[in-house]
């Protein structure tokens, strides 16, 4: 099993001041957050995301991954192609990440690229609604 996969944390975010609903803290793991479930790490993924489009005007595929995944630590662009096939949404196309439809899958195929193992979509769909509940 994948090291985000026994840490809750498919999208293997890394520690931060940033904290998140379902956030296991300390987290054990010295460089990645951890969380309750996976639906959790999920959910974080979908805040992180909303983030990057609401507060960094980042409103592709490209553009968020190329903040996400930066090339100086990932091949982003392998990543970038890899998503957007998976999705069948194109690089620069621009996203609505209030948007399940968008959303879901480009977080599913993150979760496939960070763990080398497809998402289990009941995982993700949980991620999503935990995400848009107050």
């Amino acid at each position: 099993m994948s090291r985000g996969l026994r840490n809750n944390n498919p999208g293997n975010i890394r520690r931060s001041k940033v904290h998140y609903r379902g956030e296991i803290r300390p987290s054990s793991d010295a460089e990645f957050k951890q969380f309750e479930t996976v639906a959790y790490g999920y959910r974080a993924m979908f805040v992180l995301l909303d983030t990057y489009h609401r507060r960094y005007h980042l409103h592709t595929i490209r553009q968020m991954l190329n903040r996400y995944a930066p090339p100086t630590e990932n091949f982003t662009e392998g990543y970038i192609r890899f998503v957007a096939q998976r999705t069948g949404i194109r690089p620069d196309e621009t996203l609505d990440s209030r948007s399940p439809r968008d959303m879901v899958p480009i977080v599913a195929a993150m979760s496939e690229i960070e763990n080398g193992a497809k998402a289990v979509m009941s995982d993700v769909e949980e991620g999503w609604r935990l995400f848009v509940e107050p």
